[in-house]
């Protein structure tokens, strides 16, 4: 007689992106491994693997496509999943703002972690008087680099792949150019021809995307200075 199944429970959740409530369930043991070692490895190539396993695994509906989903909605899915799934609070250590060098243990409720927007993010650019620029958020694998990048070399031509891979089309009254139809080295080197003022428009479409925040206030038990911090994006909150 073969062994019975354990019953999974499924949470819902509302997509910030889009408003989409959708069904997902906690990641099962063999799932926690896999995160467990990817993360240890501090290789982004098998974290983005495990990443995109646990959640496409995970989200019961479907449709739902996780290389598409904005890098907001993957960090909000993926804590409320390993909330649901190994605990609602998170330990974290908070460093003292006023001295800089003392430890702060705190507990975050994960359910008190939301997406905050920003109303002066906008994903259209005016690059001109008759040239706009529509603007799509970073994908799955760029979300990786972000968060967890363990080496710091290239920097700069890495700031530029990504700004190249998040413009979506170029547009006047008359035409619109869709990057899907030209190379990444062409769309660089129409970012290469702007000036520092447009430029500046493109930097703050990132600055101001929504993206995961909690503020919390922690007090120095060595000063018992009080300080306000803000803590922000998904590697903010792994202990």
């Amino acid at each position: 007689m073969p062994l019975p199944k354990i019953a999974t429970p499924l949470y819902e959740l509302e997509l910030p992106s889009t408003k989409q409530t959708i069904k997902y369930r906690p990641f099962l043991v063999k799932e926690e491994k896999l995160l467990v070692l990817a993360l240890e490895s501090e290789d982004t190539k098998q974290i983005t693997t495990a990443i995109k396993t646990v959640i496409k695994n995970c989200i019961s509906t479907r449709g739902v496509k996780v290389e598409d989903l904005p890098t907001f909605d993957i960090e909000y899915l993926f804590l409320n999943i390993r909330g649901k799934s190994v605990g609602e609070e998170v330990e974290l250590s908070i460093i003292a703002p006023d001295d800089g060098v003392t430890p702060i243990p705190v507990n975050i409720d994960l359910d008190e972690i939301k997406v905050v927007e920003n109303k002066e993010h906008n994903k259209q650019i005016r690059l001109d008087d008759s040239l706009m620029m529509e603007m799509k958020y970073p994908s799955l694998d760029q979300f990786i680099k972000n968060n967890f990048d363990f080496d710091d070399n290239s920097n700069v031509d890495r700031s530029f792949e990504l700004i190249a891979s998040c413009i979506d089309k170029i547009f006047n009254e008359e035409e619109v150019w869709s990057t899907a139809d030209v190379s990444k080295k062409e769309v660089v080197e129409f970012l290469e021809q702007m000036n520092s003022a447009q430029f500046k428009q493109i930097e703050k479409f990132f600055e101001t995307m929504p993206k995961l925040s909690h503020t919390l206030e922690v007090v120095n038990p060595k000063t018992k200075v009080k300080s306000t911090v803000v803590l922000e994006g998904l590697s903010s909150f792994f202990g």
